[in-house]
């Protein structure tokens, strides 16, 4: 990296409006004494808040607007630390996402070559897990929409078995009691399970009607009808996907229960931190999930095959050739 951090610049995604993709340079914020610049090893395209930005779905969303660099789930190397960022050089870290980039917005600013980003918001992480450190974030994600005030985290049922879910299932499954059950409609993506300490069936083959607390990260918004005919009394449903449009649900059958409902937002940094425990620690395996790789010059092709290819659990775009 060129020593005058005053200039620097980079290759990055841009969305310029919705379906229009292309990778540009674009200068860098000059990095201040908190924050560290980060060379980019890999970043994952989500297939939720992401393929709304790309299909211009998304709702009002703080930020929002285009032309934008997407991506919040990025890892790389430091390459320059101001002397109050936190971070030394050569330090290995997951990055959720950056605004660095001048009039081109960044929601959420992971997808490029190289960001300057404060400090505070990095994670120094053990190197040898290489690109599987992109899953930090859907990982805290689903950690924060099923922890517990013990300090665990718990679902009994979880609705689709798509990246998301499987992480759900494997942290559900480390708690005590009954295996989790994931639905899944389509039969393409029901493998996966095997060795993880759930199973997966279609939801017309689960007789089960007292589930205590249910997990939806199907993002459908006509799904509530059918949770809560499946819920115990008093259990609980966690909405935990992106829903684009308005949702709603019956009012007897969920008075009858007693039924909650609960919203899970953003991970916060303490969701992190116990994922990072649990990876590190073996007790979380992250293997199989990352199922399409694309050098980050093909974006574009990268981008409509997470987005239209039902057997991409995860695409991540490798950036190391590109400076």
């Amino acid at each position: 990296m060129n020593s005058d951090t005053s200039k620097l610049d980079t290759l990055a995604v841009v969305l310029e409006q919705p379906k229009q993709l292309s990778l540009q340079r674009l200068p860098l914020t000059p990095p201040g004494d908190a924050d560290a610049v980060v060379e980019i090893d890999w970043s994952g395209i989500s297939t939720g808040t992401e393929r709304l930005l790309w299909s211009g779905r998304m709702p009002p969303f703080p930020g929002m607007g285009y032309p934008l660099v997407p991506g919040y789930e990025s890892v790389g190397r430091v390459v320059h630390a101001g002397p109050d960022a936190g971070v030394a050089v050569g330090d290995y870290v997951f990055v959720p996402g950056a605004l660095c980039y001048g009039e081109v917005r960044g929601l959420f600013g992971g997808a490029s070559a190289r960001v300057v980003v404060p400090g505070a918001r990095l994670t120094v992480v053990d190197e040898a897990l290489g690109e599987q450190t992109v899953l930090f974030a859907l990982a805290a994600t689903a950690y924060h929409a099923i922890a517990t005030p013990d300090g665990g985290a718990h679902a009994e049922l979880i609705i689709g078995h798509g990246v998301l879910g499987r992480l759900l299932a494997r942290i559900a499954a480390l708690g005590e009691g009954d295996a989790p059950v994931v639905w899944e409609v389509n039969p393409d993506r029901a493998a996966g399970a095997e060795g993880f300490g759930y199973s997966v069936v279609a939801p017309d083959d689960d007789p089960r009607r007292d589930y205590r607390r249910i997990c939806d990260v199907s993002g459908d918004p006509a799904i509530l009808d059918t949770l809560v005919g499946r819920l115990a009394p008093q259990g609980e449903i966690v909405l935990a996907g992106f829903y684009s449009q308005p949702l709603s649900f019956d009012f007897p059958p969920a008075f009858m229960r007693e039924a909650r409902f609960k919203v899970a937002a953003q991970w916060h940094p303490a969701d992190l931190v116990a994922v990072k425990e649990l990876v590190e620690s073996g007790r979380l395996s992250l293997d199989g999930l990352i199922t399409h790789r694309e050098p980050a010059t093909e974006a574009d092709r990268a981008y409509r095959t997470a987005f239209g290819d039902p057997m991409c659990l995860k695409m991540i775009l490798d950036w190391r050739a590109i400076s």
